[in-house]
């Protein structure tokens, strides 16, 4: 009997040479298991296996389809007109504008310093340094206007971690024991799902509407069983691009005030619509703030912001400590220097308009299609035309060499199969992109084969 992980090797690289293409069906578990002569569970490992790889993806009562080799088989076309040998990955989302690496660099220069680097080498604490901590709560305060209170966090309750995604494994692992509950969007980031399952704790879906999740679905989900916290994107939701209106804030926290459920509110693609108030500033005691740099300024060498009520800074702390989570000395020290002296403000400008030129493209190029997106927004949620599925029109997809993120990765419910594709619009050079989308609508008009 072969081990589950030759048999993933095996597919892998029958999918990597081409004998399996994108598109191409896999047998049922079942039917995998007794031509393998393996137990079903040893097939699930395996089909498993292969959709967290990325090599094939599947939704419940459909079946599992090969999603695109590492490499294209030779001959296969990819995007139309492209000319390029290489995937377009509307997957990925770390937005880059030109003439980045020349505003960041000028601030590293002091850092290069034999002295200076010394002290930047040294492990940094979970609550950073004391301009760390300022030049942070500067960054995420929001200002007030007219008919509206703003949001300011104090510097003392400003943790910092690697990046964002630490920051909200950190708030978790110190809100919700193993085997709890937390409430989250029917569709909600996929890596908070992976974060949950490796802390034990139960994602439970909460309905929503146009307008964000409803607060007395949240109700009704609190009642059936007691949520330990809440995840939510009010600012800008992934993977939709829905934007959480202040009424509806309001009406939130009345509930999650109530029953003293704490929140823990992910800002990471905030600074795209400046002005929005975080629901923090209506539950100060209740919310824990994730914001970071990683989108604002550049995925590889980012720091993750969490701002915690005050009484619950030292518990926290603790939890970052515990996981291996706390930011590096040198990312702080770049952080601060890039915070003040106007590097990431002036990337923030460059990345609000180069959002706006990337949703024009889609407005250009998927015109008449139901596409859900926020004209400042760096995603689009793409209801697909019927016969398409997800699986189908992602497999169709990377058989032209471009790869998108099927609705199922973001959905919580197993049984839930949204005919959807997320396209995240930030990577891809805006002519490749322009190309990429027009290849798929043609995709999407034309239908599947057999369809």
């Amino acid at each position: 009997m072969e081990s589950y992980r030759r048999i993933v090797e095996r597919i892998a690289g029958d999918i990597r040479d081409g004998r399996l293409l994108p598109g191409q069906q896999l047998p049922p578990q079942r039917v995998f298991a007794r031509r393998h002569r393996i137990a079903p569970s040893t097939a699930g490992r395996v089909y498993g296996e292969l959709v967290r790889r990325g090599l094939v993806v599947g939704e419940v009562g459909r079946g599992t389809f090969v999603r695109a080799a590492p490499e294209a088989p030779a001959g296969r076309a990819l995007v139309e007109g492209g000319g390029t040998d290489d995937v377009v990955n509307l997957e990925l989302n770390y937005p880059s504008v030109p003439g980045q690496s020349e505003l960041l660099a000028p601030a590293l220069a002091p850092l290069l310093r034999p002295d200076v680097l010394t002290e930047a080498l040294r492990p940094a604490p979970a609550a950073g340094t004391p301009a760390a901590r300022e030049a942070a709560a500067e960054l995420l305060a929001v200002p007030g206007g007219p008919a509206r209170a703003g949001w300011r966090p104090g510097a003392g309750q400003v943790l910092f971690t690697g990046n964002a995604r630490q920051a909200i494994a950190a708030a978790l692992a110190s809100l919700v024991p193993a085997g709890g509950r937390a409430g989250v969007d029917e569709l909600t980031y996929p890596l908070v799902k992976e974060i949950a399952g490796r802390l034990g704790v139960r994602l439970v879906p909460v309905a929503g509407d146009e307008e964000g999740m409803r607060p007395d679905a949240l109700a009704a989900a609190h009642r059936s069983g007691a949520l330990s916290a809440l995840y939510l994107q009010p600012a800008l939701h992934n993977p939709t691009s829905r934007a959480t209106g202040e009424r509806r804030l309001t009406e939130l926290a009345a509930v999650i005030g109530d029953v003293g459920l704490p929140v823990v509110e992910d800002r990471i693609w905030s600074f795209l619509r400046p002005g929005a108030v975080p629901l923090a500033a209506h539950l100060p005691g209740l919310a824990h703030v994730v914001d970071g740099l990683s989108k604002r300024v550049a995925p590889g060498l980012t720091v993750g912001f969490l701002v915690v009520p005050p009484e619950r800074v030292e518990t926290v702390a603790a939890a970052v400590r515990s996981g291996g989570w706390s930011a590096g000395r040198f990312a702080l020290e770049a952080a601060v220097r890039w915070l003040g002296d106007g590097t990431v403000e002036r990337l923030v400008a460059a990345k609000r308009e180069d959002a706006r030129r990337r949703q024009e493209l889609v407005r250009e190029h998927l015109a008449g299609l139901r596409v859900r997106s926020d004209p400042g927004a760096y995603v689009a949620w793409w209801e697909l035309p019927a016969p398409w599925r997800a699986d189908t029109f992602t497999a169709a997809a990377a058989a032209h060499g471009i790869a998108v993120t099927p609705g199922t990765a973001f959905t919580v419910d197993p049984h839930r199969t949204p005919s959807a594709v997320r396209l995240g619009l930030a990577s891809a050079p805006p002519p490749t992109l322009g190309r990429a989308l027009r290849t798929l609508a043609a995709l999407a008009r034309t239908g599947p084969p057999g369809g």
